[in-house]
């Protein structure tokens, strides 16, 4: 037993994993056999733990390598082009993968489960984008909209815009969402003055707005469960 467990100490990280299985690796070991070699000076765990010590990777754990670009990997000693894009696409993966698992239990009618779908992708955004999401009779998606990027206000949220879009897909219900870039989903004034204009079209025309929700760095708001609507 002894021998056994020296022999797994001083496995490679791809040794380690066939031997122990991934569960039993550290973040650094499967970034390691992720760019699977290092250099002749450094060995790929080292290139693995100085690629967790990166600012983005720090603030956010792996989820950050979706922040860092493949000029900052490529930064490091012994990651170039290749490696730099097998990183981001793992990245990218790690996110498809989590929206994958939240759409399982994506219901429209529960704004947790709403916010946990959307949040991976719409989390890492640099600038506030505002969805439409255009559901029928049973709150089932039919289909979403981006209605803007960059900021919400009325200027850029056409009411006749969301509704003419709304009609053209035989929409029953609507539901607005989108992002605060700084991670805070508190409502603006703003926020409040565009939800509450379009609730009251909504009710007009028999296309209700079902909710607004905010989303911020794991963080969400819901107007309806506020009840603000």
């Amino acid at each position: 037993m002894k021998k056994e467990i020296y022999k797994a100490k001083n496995d490679l990280p791809y040794e380690k994993f066939m031997r122990l299985g991934s569960h039993i690796l550290t973040e650094a070991e499967l970034l390691a056999i992720t760019i699977r070699t290092g250099t002749k000076d450094r060995k790929a765990v080292e290139i693995g733990q100085e690629i967790l010590s990166l600012p983005s990777v720090k603030e956010h754990g792996l989820g950050g390598l979706y922040y860092v670009t493949i000029q900052e990997l490529m930064e490091i000693k012994g990651i170039g082009q290749v490696k730099a894009v097998k990183l981001k696409c793992l990245a990218e993966l790690s996110m498809r993968i989590a929206m994958a698992t939240a759409k399982e239990g994506l219901r429209f009618l529960d704004p947790s489960s709403v916010a946990k779908y959307y949040m991976e992708s719409l989390r890492r955004e640099k600038k506030e984008k505002v969805l439409l999401l255009l559901l029928d009779q049973k709150e089932r998606l039919l289909g979403e909209e981006v209605l803007s990027i960059g900021t919400v206000s009325t200027s850029l949220l056409s009411p006749r815009e969301i509704f003419v879009t709304a009609l053209k897909k035989e929409a029953v219900h609507i539901m607005l969402l989108h992002n605060h870039p700084s991670g805070d989903p508190t409502p603006s004034k703003q926020d409040m003055r565009v939800t509450e204009e379009i609730q009251e079209i909504g009710k007009m025309i028999d296309i209700p707005l079902i909710d607004h929700i905010i989303l911020g760095d794991n963080r969400y708001m819901s107007f309806q469960e506020a009840g603000l609507l």
